[in-house]
């Protein structure tokens, strides 16, 4: 756990995948081709309360969806990037544009595609019910599968790491 810790106390930004991490990875499609997704609004929360803290929040996905750009819009996150089959250059470009370092973000996945960006974090997450090689290649795997919760446990325990939590908490009990 220390290492960890150590690892989160360098973070500036996490990105999040979608499918299978900020939701349980099922797919539910109308008779219309609408997509519809759901999301825990804990983990919204917990996205919120990262973001109060002063670490940035980016999604790269590879499927696009007009839900997500809802989602992601009432959550406060301006980098979104949809449609990403290869995730890797987007990660550069968002690296780049944000002048960070590999060690100041973590990447949370859940899936193979995952792995090039897995990689090269400082801190790489799967979520519990993450594909064996994105759970063998990260230096932490969420107590929560994808859309249970996992997210709101990897925001916490950024927190946690960034002495940030309890102050977070405590304006709820005010």
């Amino acid at each position: 756990m220390q290492d960890l810790y150590a690892k989160a106390r360098q973070i500036k930004l996490v990105i999040f995948d979608v499918d299978g991490v900020l939701t349980d990875g099922s797919l539910f499609l109308g008779d219309d081709g609408q997509e519809y997704k759901a999301f825990n609004s804990k983990d919204g929360h917990g996205m919120k309360m990262l973001q109060a803290s002063g670490v940035a929040i980016a999604i790269i996905t590879g499927r696009t969806s007009e839900v997500v750009r809802i989602r992601m819009s009432s959550l406060g996150i301006a980098h979104v990037y949809q449609g990403k089959a290869e995730k890797l250059p987007a990660y550069e470009e968002l690296k780049d544009e944000l002048g960070l370092s590999d060690t100041q973000i973590a990447y949370v996945g859940d899936d193979v595609v995952d792995l090039p960006v897995m990689t090269r974090v400082g801190l790489a997450i799967s979520v519990q019910d993450g594909h064996g090689l994105t759970k063998q290649h990260a230096h932490w795997v969420t107590p929560s599968g994808g859309g249970r919760g996992a997210a709101r446990e990897v925001c916490e325990m950024l927190m946690d790491a960034q002495g940030t939590l309890g102050d977070a908490l405590a304006d709820y009990l005010d």
